[in-house]
Protein backbone atom coordinates (compact mmCIF):
# COMPACT_ATOMS: atom_id res chain seq x y z
CA UNK A 1 0.00 0.00 0.00
CA UNK A 2 1.58 3.17 -0.98
CA UNK A 3 1.33 6.59 1.57
CA UNK A 4 -1.28 7.95 -1.06
CA UNK A 5 -3.56 5.12 -0.66
CA UNK A 6 -2.97 4.74 2.84
CA UNK A 7 -4.21 8.62 2.96
CA UNK A 8 -7.09 7.63 1.01
CA UNK A 9 -8.62 5.11 3.51
CA UNK A 10 -8.64 7.34 6.26
CA UNK A 11 -11.85 9.39 7.26
CA UNK A 12 -9.86 11.92 8.55
CA UNK A 13 -9.31 14.82 6.21
CA UNK A 14 -5.72 15.45 5.37
CA UNK A 15 -4.46 18.43 3.71
CA UNK A 16 -1.18 19.36 3.01
CA UNK A 17 -0.15 23.33 2.18
CA UNK A 18 3.29 24.26 0.45
CA UNK A 19 4.93 27.90 1.82
CA UNK A 20 2.66 29.87 -0.32
CA UNK A 21 -0.32 27.95 1.60
CA UNK A 22 -1.51 26.82 -1.67
CA UNK A 23 -2.77 23.06 -1.56
CA UNK A 24 -0.08 20.59 -2.41
CA UNK A 25 -2.25 17.65 -1.24
CA UNK A 26 -5.82 16.60 -0.30
CA UNK A 27 -6.95 13.19 0.92
CA UNK A 28 -10.31 11.81 -0.62
CA UNK A 29 -12.15 12.61 2.68
CA UNK A 30 -10.89 16.17 2.38
CA UNK A 31 -12.90 16.23 -1.29
CA UNK A 32 -15.59 14.78 0.45
CA UNK A 33 -15.57 17.54 2.83
CA UNK A 34 -14.97 20.23 1.02
CA UNK A 35 -17.34 18.80 -2.56
CA UNK A 36 -14.22 20.10 -4.71
CA UNK A 37 -11.44 17.48 -5.99
CA UNK A 38 -8.15 17.31 -5.56
CA UNK A 39 -7.23 18.33 -9.41
CA UNK A 40 -8.92 21.28 -8.97
CA UNK A 41 -7.81 22.62 -5.71
CA UNK A 42 -4.06 21.59 -5.64
CA UNK A 43 -2.04 24.72 -6.84
CA UNK A 44 -4.69 27.18 -5.87
CA UNK A 45 -4.17 28.82 -2.34
CA UNK A 46 -6.22 27.82 0.36
CA UNK A 47 -8.52 30.77 0.63
CA UNK A 48 -9.41 30.30 -3.33
CA UNK A 49 -9.59 26.17 -3.15
CA UNK A 50 -11.36 25.88 -0.19
CA UNK A 51 -13.27 29.31 0.95
CA UNK A 52 -14.65 27.25 3.60
CA UNK A 53 -11.58 27.58 6.00
CA UNK A 54 -10.91 31.59 4.76
CA UNK A 55 -11.62 32.11 8.82
CA UNK A 56 -8.57 30.73 9.47
CA UNK A 57 -6.13 31.13 7.06
CA UNK A 58 -4.65 34.09 8.92
CA UNK A 59 -3.66 31.71 11.84
CA UNK A 60 -2.93 28.65 9.40
CA UNK A 61 -0.25 31.41 7.94
CA UNK A 62 1.01 31.97 11.76
CA UNK A 63 1.80 28.70 12.29
CA UNK A 64 3.44 28.22 9.23
CA UNK A 65 5.36 31.63 9.91
CA UNK A 66 6.21 30.59 13.20
CA UNK A 67 6.72 27.04 13.01
CA UNK A 68 4.11 26.33 15.95
CA UNK A 69 0.74 24.06 15.68
CA UNK A 70 -2.36 24.42 16.97
CA UNK A 71 -5.34 22.61 17.35
CA UNK A 72 -9.08 23.76 17.76
CA UNK A 73 -11.63 22.11 18.95
CA UNK A 74 -15.34 22.48 17.49
CA UNK A 75 -14.69 25.41 15.31
CA UNK A 76 -17.89 26.36 13.18
CA UNK A 77 -17.40 27.90 9.69
CA UNK A 78 -19.98 28.99 7.05
CA UNK A 79 -19.32 28.94 3.70
CA UNK A 80 -21.21 30.25 0.44
CA UNK A 81 -25.00 29.41 0.58
CA UNK A 82 -25.14 29.31 4.63
CA UNK A 83 -23.63 26.16 4.89
CA UNK A 84 -22.19 25.34 8.14
CA UNK A 85 -19.78 22.96 9.56
CA UNK A 86 -18.03 21.87 13.05
CA UNK A 87 -14.60 20.85 12.82
CA UNK A 88 -11.45 19.63 14.87
CA UNK A 89 -8.71 20.83 13.21
CA UNK A 90 -5.08 20.36 14.17
CA UNK A 91 -2.36 22.09 11.98
CA UNK A 92 1.17 20.69 12.08
CA UNK A 93 3.82 22.33 10.16
CA UNK A 94 6.80 19.87 8.75
CA UNK A 95 9.27 19.90 6.32
CA UNK A 96 9.55 19.45 2.67
CA UNK A 97 13.20 19.43 1.56
CA UNK A 98 14.71 22.99 2.66
CA UNK A 99 10.69 24.85 2.95
CA UNK A 100 8.19 24.80 5.35
CA UNK A 101 5.10 23.24 4.42
CA UNK A 102 2.17 22.31 6.63
CA UNK A 103 -0.44 19.83 7.31
CA UNK A 104 -4.07 20.17 8.12
CA UNK A 105 -5.97 17.43 9.61
CA UNK A 106 -9.77 18.01 10.01
CA UNK A 107 -11.91 15.79 11.94
CA UNK A 108 -16.23 16.97 11.18
CA UNK A 109 -17.66 16.68 14.05
CA UNK A 110 -21.48 16.46 12.40
CA UNK A 111 -20.15 13.42 10.65
CA UNK A 112 -20.41 11.66 14.04
CA UNK A 113 -23.37 13.42 14.75
CA UNK A 114 -25.13 12.02 11.32
CA UNK A 115 -23.32 8.71 11.86
CA UNK A 116 -25.03 8.02 14.98
CA UNK A 117 -28.82 9.19 13.95
CA UNK A 118 -28.24 7.55 10.50
CA UNK A 119 -27.81 4.33 12.58
CA UNK A 120 -30.66 5.22 14.76
CA UNK A 121 -32.75 5.76 11.94
CA UNK A 122 -31.63 2.69 10.83
CA UNK A 123 -32.77 0.42 13.62
CA UNK A 124 -36.08 1.98 13.93
CA UNK A 125 -37.24 1.75 10.24
CA UNK A 126 -36.33 -2.02 10.57
CA UNK A 127 -38.33 -2.26 13.49
CA UNK A 128 -41.09 -0.17 11.91
CA UNK A 129 -40.82 -2.27 8.40
CA UNK A 130 -41.56 -5.40 10.90
CA UNK A 131 -44.28 -4.14 12.85
CA UNK A 132 -45.86 -3.19 9.44
CA UNK A 133 -45.20 -6.35 8.09
CA UNK A 134 -46.75 -8.13 11.16
CA UNK A 135 -50.45 -5.95 10.90
CA UNK A 136 -50.42 -6.37 7.13
CA UNK A 137 -50.64 -9.78 7.30
CA UNK A 138 -53.53 -9.33 9.84
CA UNK A 139 -54.84 -7.14 7.97
CA UNK A 140 -55.12 -9.19 4.48
CA UNK A 141 -56.25 -12.48 6.62
CA UNK A 142 -59.91 -10.91 7.19
CA UNK A 143 -59.90 -8.96 3.83
CA UNK A 144 -59.87 -11.96 1.74
CA UNK A 145 -62.73 -13.95 3.91
CA UNK A 146 -64.54 -9.88 3.77
CA UNK A 147 -64.36 -10.04 -0.08
CA UNK A 148 -65.36 -13.98 -0.85
CA UNK A 149 -68.35 -12.92 1.54
CA UNK A 150 -69.36 -10.13 -0.44
CA UNK A 151 -69.27 -12.13 -3.52
CA UNK A 152 -71.11 -15.04 -2.82
CA UNK A 153 -73.98 -12.89 -0.67
CA UNK A 154 -73.67 -10.95 -4.45
CA UNK A 155 -74.82 -14.26 -5.66
CA UNK A 156 -77.74 -14.94 -3.58
CA UNK A 157 -79.03 -11.48 -3.96
CA UNK A 158 -81.49 -10.33 -7.33
CA UNK A 159 -82.00 -7.34 -6.30
CA UNK A 160 -79.90 -4.75 -8.16
CA UNK A 161 -80.18 -2.15 -5.21
CA UNK A 162 -78.78 -4.79 -2.93
CA UNK A 163 -75.96 -5.82 -5.08
CA UNK A 164 -74.97 -2.13 -5.15
CA UNK A 165 -73.96 -2.39 -1.39
CA UNK A 166 -72.12 -5.95 -2.23
CA UNK A 167 -70.04 -4.12 -5.20
CA UNK A 168 -68.99 -1.54 -2.32
CA UNK A 169 -67.92 -3.91 -0.42
CA UNK A 170 -66.21 -5.73 -3.08
CA UNK A 171 -64.65 -2.71 -4.07
CA UNK A 172 -63.75 -0.96 -0.66
CA UNK A 173 -62.06 -4.57 0.17
CA UNK A 174 -60.04 -4.17 -3.40
CA UNK A 175 -58.90 -0.72 -2.15
CA UNK A 176 -57.30 -2.03 1.07
CA UNK A 177 -55.91 -5.00 -0.18
CA UNK A 178 -54.09 -2.36 -2.71
CA UNK A 179 -53.11 -0.20 0.26
CA UNK A 180 -51.61 -3.05 2.43
CA UNK A 181 -49.65 -4.40 -0.85
CA UNK A 182 -48.07 -0.93 -1.26
CA UNK A 183 -47.13 -0.84 2.86
CA UNK A 184 -45.37 -4.31 2.41
CA UNK A 185 -43.72 -2.84 -1.02
CA UNK A 186 -41.73 -5.15 -3.79
CA UNK A 187 -43.07 -8.36 -3.18
CA UNK A 188 -40.26 -10.01 -5.11
CA UNK A 189 -36.50 -9.74 -4.47
CA UNK A 190 -34.48 -7.09 -6.54
CA UNK A 191 -33.23 -8.74 -9.60
CA UNK A 192 -29.53 -6.98 -9.79
CA UNK A 193 -27.39 -6.36 -12.64
CA UNK A 194 -24.41 -4.00 -13.62
CA UNK A 195 -26.32 -0.60 -14.77
CA UNK A 196 -25.26 2.75 -15.23
CA UNK A 197 -26.69 4.78 -12.67
CA UNK A 198 -27.18 7.97 -15.24
CA UNK A 199 -29.48 5.54 -17.28
CA UNK A 200 -31.73 5.51 -14.33
CA UNK A 201 -31.77 8.81 -13.48
CA UNK A 202 -31.89 10.56 -17.01
CA UNK A 203 -35.20 7.91 -17.39
CA UNK A 204 -36.68 9.65 -14.37
CA UNK A 205 -35.93 13.29 -14.88
CA UNK A 206 -38.13 12.57 -18.76
CA UNK A 207 -40.73 11.53 -16.43
CA UNK A 208 -40.73 14.18 -14.34
CA UNK A 209 -40.53 16.58 -17.14
CA UNK A 210 -43.43 15.08 -18.54
CA UNK A 211 -45.33 16.01 -15.64
CA UNK A 212 -44.07 18.95 -14.60
CA UNK A 213 -45.45 22.71 -16.24
CA UNK A 214 -43.49 25.25 -18.70
CA UNK A 215 -42.53 26.78 -15.80
CA UNK A 216 -40.72 23.96 -14.03
CA UNK A 217 -37.29 23.76 -14.37
CA UNK A 218 -35.26 20.51 -14.77
CA UNK A 219 -31.58 20.94 -14.35
CA UNK A 220 -29.01 17.54 -14.85
CA UNK A 221 -25.40 17.87 -13.15
CA UNK A 222 -24.12 14.55 -13.47
CA UNK A 223 -20.66 13.08 -12.90
CA UNK A 224 -19.09 10.93 -15.88
CA UNK A 225 -16.90 9.21 -14.10
CA UNK A 226 -19.26 7.04 -11.79
CA UNK A 227 -18.47 3.56 -11.63
CA UNK A 228 -20.89 1.14 -12.87
CA UNK A 229 -23.55 -0.05 -9.77
CA UNK A 230 -24.66 -3.74 -8.96
CA UNK A 231 -29.11 -3.02 -8.83
CA UNK A 232 -32.07 -3.92 -9.81
CA UNK A 233 -32.85 -1.08 -12.37
CA UNK A 234 -36.54 -0.82 -12.15
CA UNK A 235 -36.97 -0.40 -8.31
CA UNK A 236 -33.98 2.36 -8.69
CA UNK A 237 -36.52 3.89 -10.73
CA UNK A 238 -39.33 3.53 -8.51
CA UNK A 239 -37.58 4.74 -5.76
CA UNK A 240 -35.95 7.78 -7.30
CA UNK A 241 -39.19 8.61 -9.18
CA UNK A 242 -40.99 8.96 -5.95
CA UNK A 243 -38.72 11.20 -4.22
CA UNK A 244 -38.74 12.95 -7.49
CA UNK A 245 -42.42 13.52 -8.01
CA UNK A 246 -42.63 14.80 -4.24
CA UNK A 247 -40.18 17.45 -5.52
CA UNK A 248 -42.44 18.05 -8.52
CA UNK A 249 -45.40 18.36 -6.21
CA UNK A 250 -43.14 20.96 -3.80
CA UNK A 251 -42.59 23.48 -6.25
CA UNK A 252 -45.77 23.05 -7.83
CA UNK A 253 -46.59 25.19 -10.91
CA UNK A 254 -43.33 27.19 -10.86
CA UNK A 255 -39.90 26.02 -9.66
CA UNK A 256 -36.46 24.33 -10.22
CA UNK A 257 -35.52 20.99 -9.33
CA UNK A 258 -32.03 19.63 -9.97
CA UNK A 259 -30.81 15.72 -9.85
CA UNK A 260 -26.80 15.54 -9.13
CA UNK A 261 -24.51 13.05 -8.82
CA UNK A 262 -21.35 12.32 -7.16
CA UNK A 263 -19.26 9.63 -5.69
CA UNK A 264 -18.33 9.74 -1.84
CA UNK A 265 -15.62 7.86 0.16
CA UNK A 266 -15.20 5.89 3.55
CA UNK A 267 -19.18 6.81 4.19
CA UNK A 268 -21.18 5.04 7.00
CA UNK A 269 -24.46 3.55 6.95
CA UNK A 270 -26.25 1.11 9.34
CA UNK A 271 -22.70 0.88 11.38
CA UNK A 272 -20.56 -0.56 8.32
CA UNK A 273 -17.93 2.10 6.44
CA UNK A 274 -18.06 1.39 2.94
CA UNK A 275 -14.90 2.05 0.53
CA UNK A 276 -17.26 4.13 -2.16
CA UNK A 277 -20.75 5.21 -2.43
CA UNK A 278 -22.67 6.64 -4.89
CA UNK A 279 -24.74 9.43 -4.55
CA UNK A 280 -28.05 10.55 -5.83
CA UNK A 281 -29.42 14.26 -5.06
CA UNK A 282 -33.21 15.73 -6.10
CA UNK A 283 -33.38 19.57 -4.92
CA UNK A 284 -35.97 20.86 -5.04
CA UNK A 285 -36.89 24.97 -4.06
CA UNK A 286 -39.92 24.47 -2.42
CA UNK A 287 -41.19 25.70 0.64
CA UNK A 288 -39.07 22.92 2.83
CA UNK A 289 -40.19 20.05 4.91
CA UNK A 290 -41.29 21.67 8.82
CA UNK A 291 -38.36 20.65 11.13
CA UNK A 292 -40.76 19.12 13.16
CA UNK A 293 -42.04 16.39 10.04
CA UNK A 294 -37.78 15.82 9.30
CA UNK A 295 -37.51 12.52 11.31
CA UNK A 296 -40.68 11.24 10.36
CA UNK A 297 -41.21 11.93 6.60
CA UNK A 298 -39.97 8.10 6.28
CA UNK A 299 -42.60 6.11 8.10
CA UNK A 300 -45.37 5.01 5.85
CA UNK A 301 -48.83 7.26 6.32
CA UNK A 302 -46.55 10.11 7.31
CA UNK A 303 -47.13 13.61 4.88
CA UNK A 304 -47.20 17.39 4.22
CA UNK A 305 -49.90 17.27 1.89
CA UNK A 306 -53.33 16.83 2.96
CA UNK A 307 -53.71 14.55 -0.69
CA UNK A 308 -51.01 12.64 -0.10
CA UNK A 309 -51.13 9.22 0.66
CA UNK A 310 -47.25 9.21 2.76
CA UNK A 311 -46.12 6.08 1.11
CA UNK A 312 -44.00 7.24 -1.45
CA UNK A 313 -41.11 8.37 0.83
CA UNK A 314 -41.18 4.81 2.85
CA UNK A 315 -41.37 2.51 -0.36
CA UNK A 316 -38.33 4.54 -1.83
CA UNK A 317 -36.35 4.03 1.47
CA UNK A 318 -37.20 0.44 1.69
CA UNK A 319 -36.17 -0.20 -1.61
CA UNK A 320 -33.02 1.16 -1.47
CA UNK A 321 -32.68 -0.31 1.80
CA UNK A 322 -32.73 -3.42 -0.06
CA UNK A 323 -29.72 -2.40 -1.81
CA UNK A 324 -28.16 -1.87 1.53
CA UNK A 325 -28.59 2.34 0.45
CA UNK A 326 -29.97 4.60 2.44
CA UNK A 327 -32.37 8.30 1.77
CA UNK A 328 -31.25 11.18 3.94
CA UNK A 329 -33.10 14.41 3.53
CA UNK A 330 -31.86 18.04 4.40
CA UNK A 331 -35.12 20.64 4.42
CA UNK A 332 -34.82 24.56 4.70
CA UNK A 333 -37.21 26.86 2.76
CA UNK A 334 -36.08 27.24 -0.87
CA UNK A 335 -33.74 24.66 -0.62
CA UNK A 336 -35.32 20.93 0.28
CA UNK A 337 -32.61 17.71 -0.71
CA UNK A 338 -32.93 13.87 -1.09
CA UNK A 339 -29.88 12.05 -1.22
CA UNK A 340 -29.96 8.50 -1.97
CA UNK A 341 -26.65 6.61 -0.87
CA UNK A 342 -25.42 3.42 -2.74
CA UNK A 343 -22.69 1.34 -2.12
CA UNK A 344 -20.47 0.45 -5.09
CA UNK A 345 -18.64 -3.50 -4.78
CA UNK A 346 -14.76 -2.51 -4.29
CA UNK A 347 -14.34 -4.24 -7.50
CA UNK A 348 -16.05 -2.02 -9.44
CA UNK A 349 -14.16 1.06 -8.07
CA UNK A 350 -11.17 1.65 -10.34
Amino acid sequence: MTAVEALDGLTLAVIALDQQLRVDRMNSAAEVLFGVSAGYACGESLHTALPLLAPIVGRVAQALTDGEGFTERELRLRGPGGRTITLDVSATPVRSGVDRALLLELMPRDRQLRISRDNSLWKQQQISREMIRGLAHEIKNPLGGLRGAAQLLARQVNDPSLTEFTDVIINEADRLQALVDRLLGPNRPPKKRQINIHEVVEHVCKLVCAQASAQVVVERDYDPSLPELLADPEQMIQALLNIGVNALEAVGDEGRIRFRTRSQRQFTIGGTRHRFVLRVDVTDDGPGIPPAMLEQIFYPMVTTRPEGSGLGLAIAQNLVHTHGGLIECDSRPGATTFSIYLPVECSDVT
